[in-house]
């Protein structure tokens, strides 16, 4: 049930999806989880699709010099999260070219380009962030990937970089890479600082600028932007859905998986799902893999954020979930322990 405050809300959320699709979008980008290093791998991916249905799912970042001469398997693998964009870092058009096909060949429904990340690993090899301050560059890549595959070739950046801050650099780089074809850009609305704060810190102290995405949707009306950056709960998102075609979350949908749950029903009157029929679901999937289990458990530490018990539940599970015996199960055994599900309705998902 959408809250009473909400239901105008969700209304306007609903006319501003309805004219995006009308301006050919192939995909549903109301709702995107962004790419995070060490989070959204595929097995997370797998979990985040059994929540929300519609919300579209990104890979973490993945170099294209080492798509293209690493283990390709290893960064492709996926299943089961569609629709879902692959995260390119790279500023080579030729060796971006490829990989937006390889990423095609694989099964991802669009390639996006990271212009965003302010990592000290990503600055050493010139991309990223520090691709703000070239926007020729970025838009002769983007125009090389588009040229290479039929998938839409999308633009994640920052509102700046340093002291390269203001709306008018921003606007200068929105227009020299839509230029080049790019229609479609989802823009964290805080600037990087490169130097002198960690990629946690850049998440965090550069303030947001939510009025920068706001003037450049005016200024560039035929082009899409999707915000990014402060939204970590179902308000927030529904009240910035007045305003932007999508939202995309990063941190808070991962510490708290089933509010992509809680957003999907407000906007789509989607019945709230059981966490524990997600968590039966979920490790059904994960007997099928050959992974350990810590590489999957560790993405249900959050599934009951909020919840009387939810403390017990995720010290129990990361207590044991290094352990190389540790099985899958943990999730019921952890779950009996906080007294969060009845024993009986565990029983039968084990």
């Amino acid at each position: 049930m959408i809250k009473n405050n909400q239901e105008q809300k969700v209304l306007q959320t609903g006319q501003n999806r309805a004219m995006h699709e009308s301006k050919g979008l192939e995909l549903d980008r109301t709702i995107s989880v962004a790419p995070m290093m060490g989070y959204t791998d595929r097995h997370a991916r797998v979990l985040f699709r059994l929540i929300a249905p519609h919300s579209l799912l990104f890979t973490e970042m993945v170099v294209a010099s080492a798509l293209l001469r690493g283990d390709r398997n290893r960064f492709l693998a996926h299943g089961l999260d569609a629709p879902c964009a692959l995260q390119l870092g790279g500023s080579d058009p030729k060796d971006l070219a490829e990989c937006s096909v390889i990423a095609a060949d694989a099964g991802y429904q669009e390639v996006n380009l990271n212009v965003g990340c302010p990592s000290d690993r990503v600055q050493q090899g010139a991309i990223g962030a520090c691709l703000m301050a070239e926007p020729e560059l970025v838009g002769d890549c983007v125009a090389a990937m588009q040229a290479a595959t039929e998938i839409p070739v999308t633009v994640k950046c920052r509102i700046g970089i340093d002291d390269q801050d203001s709306y008018e650099a921003f606007s200068n780089f929105v227009s020299i890479v839509s230029q080049k074809g790019c229609r479609i850009f989802y823009v964290h609305a805080r600037k990087a600082i490169l130097k002198g704060l960690s990629p946690k810190e850049n998440r965090e102290i550069p303030p947001l600028k939510y009025e920068y995405v706001r003037r450049i949707q005016q200024d560039f009306p035929n082009l899409l932007f999707y915000l990014n950056g402060g939204i970590d709960s179902v308000d927030k998102a529904v009240t910035q859905l007045q305003t932007f075609p999508g939202v995309m979350m990063g941190r808070a949908p991962y510490k708290d998986p089933y509010l992509l749950a809680e957003l999907e029903s407000a906007l789509y009157g989607i019945e709230l799902p059981p966490r524990l029929d997600i968590i039966h679901q979920y490790l059904e999937y994960g007997r099928s893999q050959k992974d350990a289990p810590r590489h999957l458990l560790k993405h249900l530490l959050g599934m009951y954020a909020g919840c009387t018990g939810a403390r017990h539940f995720r010290r129990t599970m990361s207590g044991a979930i290094t352990d190389k015996n540790v099985s899958l199960n943990l999730v019921y055994d952890a779950l009996q322990q906080a007294g969060i599900e009845p024993s009986t309705k565990l029983a039968a998902s084990s």
